[in-house]
């Protein structure tokens, strides 16, 4: 049965996180996502899990994937300042292949920034949290629902992929305070993904010889089996190798395991990747993500109301980006508006996809919202 419930968008990552199976959570506060970190700090301890504030954002997440490394589905939440600061660890995590789920809740920046305004700055860091060469993971949540599903979701593809996995809210949704309707916490917990284990004999694991596009098989530590976590390149156990050949696969296979089975897949699990918003007729496709999204709506229909035909293409997982869709949505537009809270970081991604640049935008980095009339006047000087 569906739940109903009053909270905000960080409260909702949090309940997310804790029904997907997290026992752990290592952060820091920084505003605007303290909330998730406080949540967690009460929910945790009614199960035996555990919560622990470090020093600093660095500490938070080390001790975030020392729990994962141990076995325990882990999570930490920061802004985009946090980010920065754990951008080296946030690189030994994908080259380790250590699951964690990292939420971010957006702000202004660079730098300290707009602690306390909304902002979409962080698409780009997302993309590249860290130096080298890897595929990241990378959910928008748009609506107080999708605080927690995405959430949820994020954890089985970090269990599933063996990689970080981002979640990105932002100010707005973040600290919206509202009703939500929940899916049923049965159908929640029985769609939740472990990660796979080796059982046969400890001489015979070996759990980065894997076949390419495939992620690792990290046991448990401390469970009798002996391997190496690095953040050095590393052979079938782990441990570390200078090797030209290894090193090229150990790449090849971080970043296939993401982007090319998405791509061959057309997603990577069978959650939508985006949403579509009366765009079946329609002679103008809106591209908008995240809070923005909900005004981007409004100026649909507002602009449906003076004769215009417009749709809205929301995507929901940002990296890897929905190619095949926006390939299809660049064909079949003339008229493509982008709107986002920064300066233009996946219009980007848009314009590499379909080979264009004629799209109509709108973008602020102020850390004001973009109100749904002023979508509609910039909509409405492309006819």
């Amino acid at each position: 049965m569906a739940r109903e419930v009053i909270s905000t968008g960080n409260e909702l990552s949090a309940l997310g996180a804790f029904d997907a199976g997290c026992m752990f959570f290592g952060g820091y506060p920084i505003t605007p996502s303290s909330e998730v970190m406080h949540e967690m700090s009460d929910l945790l301890p009614t199960v035996g899990g555990k919560f622990i504030q470090m020093e600093d954002e660095i500490a938070g997440i080390s001790v975030a994937l020392g729990a994962s490394m141990a076995g325990t589905k882990s999570m930490t939440a920061t802004s985009g300042p946090g980010i920065s600061l754990k951008a080296e660890q946030i690189g030994l995590g994908f080259i380790a292949e250590v699951p964690l789920v990292i939420v971010n809740v957006m702000r202004g920046g660079p730098s300290t920034g707009l602690p306390t305004r909304v902002s979409q700055a962080d698409i780009g860091q997302a993309q590249y949290p860290t130096h080298g060469d890897y595929a990241s993971i990378t959910l928008c949540a748009g609506s107080l629902e999708e605080c927690y599903t995405q959430t949820v979701r994020a954890f089985n593809l970090a269990e599933t992929y063996m990689t970080p996995v981002f979640v990105l809210l932002d100010e707005t949704v973040g600290h919206m305070h509202g009703k939500a309707v929940l899916p049923d916490l049965e159908e929640i917990r029985a769609k939740n993904v472990s990660r796979k284990r080796f059982d046969g004999k400890p001489e015979d694991y070996r759990p980065y010889d894997v076949p390419m596009n495939t992620p690792a098989v990290l046991n448990p530590m401390f469970e009798g089996y002996r391997f190496h976590f690095t953040g050095l390149h590393h052979g079938p156990t782990g441990f570390p190798t200078e090797d030209a050949a290894q090193c090229q696969f150990n790449i090849e296979r971080l970043v296939g395991k993401i982007n090319t089975v998405a791509l061959e897949n057309d997603g990577l699990d069978d959650e939508p990747d985006y949403e579509e918003f009366m765009l079946d007729d329609a002679e103008v496709c809106m591209i908008a993500y995240g809070s923005i999204s909900r005004g981007a709506k409004e100026a649909v229909m507002k602009l449906r109301n003076d004769g215009i035909k417009a749709g809205l293409f929301r995507p929901i997982t940002i990296w890897p980006s929905p190619v095949k869709k926006l390939k299809e949505i660049g064909q079949k537009f003339d008229k493509i508006f982008v709107t986002e809270l920064n300066m233009g970081q996946y219009l980007k991604e848009i314009e590499r996809v379909t080979g264009r640049s004629d799209f109509g935008t709108l973008h602020k980095a102020n850390g004001r919202p973009i109100a749904p009339l002023e979508m509609v006047a910039k909509v409405k000087e492309m006819f």
